[in-house]
């Protein structure tokens, strides 16, 4: 069972590096920079961190002036980032290398993180696939719902809670263009990112309330080698950084946040259809998409965090 960590008091070191008694490069900060740090700060929890819009999410939050734990599966791209980000920024960092597929990788997060004064958190780890399917591999589809929903409705409540208590804090969570119906060649996926988004939904309105922001980011084609590694061809993908600005701008504001003019255009020229309508036309845009090669199906793609 997941234990709540404890939430530092307001002399903890935690609370003098927000108020600046704390050696670090960064000699003053911003009035956006003191803003952040007050309502989000002074720790943010990314994970997914070492590719893609997790490391874009990070590198945004410590521009922004906010301490970072970031968490992938990968501690050696986590550590280069970590040095990187320390280097430019005059932030604190904390790396932890987890597989949120598992149980205690989620724990071990929950557990490094008691100590600190997480403010926000971004759950940007997952991956997806593409095909048919009842040629996947099932072990597979059912390890993509534990890191893109169990992991995330722990997690959630975990730091939900936290942030609950300190009366301030933020959750973002990744959801997807394909969330709002069903997709074929594409349907575990789909299926997943729907529940991302529901969740998400209905937290903000929960959890507004408590001072604590939730937001959904639900993209289009992003171009993070998801695309490759799910033998898909997404011509109009956008870049992380984009997705990773549109995302933070957001928070607070509204409850999903679209990131790129494909994701509009296709929420703005589906919304009047009927569902049954909806999922037609996204199988056609999945089938476009996907490459058919000879004895390759269907393919898996994780994100390599």
């Amino acid at each position: 069972m997941l234990q709540q960590p404890n939430t530092p008091s307001a002399a903890s070191p935690i609370e003098a590096l927000a108020a600046g008694n704390h050696k670090s490069n960064r000699v003053s900060l911003t009035r956006p920079q003191q803003h952040w740090r007050e309502r989000y700060g002074p720790w943010a929890l990314v994970t997914g961190a070492s590719d893609g819009i997790g490391r874009e999410i990070a590198r945004s939050l410590a521009n922004r002036g906010l301490s970072l734990v970031l968490v992938a599966r990968r501690g050696e791209l986590l550590t280069a980032l970590a040095e990187d980000l320390r280097t430019r920024h005059g932030i604190e960092t904390r790396i932890i290398a987890a597989d949120l597929a598992q149980q205690m990788g989620v724990e071990k997060v929950v557990s490094e993180t008691a100590h600190l004064d997480v403010g926000l958190l971004v759950a940007a780890a997952g991956f997806g696939t593409s095909g048919a399917f009842l040629e996947s591999i099932v072990d597979q589809e059912i390890n993509m719902v534990d890191v893109n929903c169990r992991a995330v409705a722990a997690m959630s409540h975990v730091y939900g809670r936290r942030f609950a208590r300190r009366g301030r804090g933020g959750l973002i969570l990744m959801s997807s263009l394909l969330a709002f119906q069903g997709v074929p060649r594409s349907a575990n996926y789909a299926a997943t990112k729907a529940y991302v988004q529901t969740l998400a939904e209905a937290l903000r309105l929960e959890m507004a309330p408590l001072g604590v922001d939730v937001l959904a980011c639900a993209p289009g084609p992003v171009d993070t080698g998801f695309a490759a590694r799910a033998n898909m061809q997404m011509s109009m993908a956008l870049k992380p950084a984009q997705v990773a600005k549109a995302t933070l701008d957001a928070l607070g504001r509204s409850t999903t946040v679209r990131p790129g003019w494909l994701s509009k255009f296709l929420e703005w020229s589906l919304s009047p259809l009927p569902r049954w309508g909806r999922i037609r036309i996204m199988g056609l845009v999945m089938g476009g998409m996907t490459k058919h090669q000879h004895g390759e199906a269907k393919t898996q793609a994780r994100k390599p965090a």
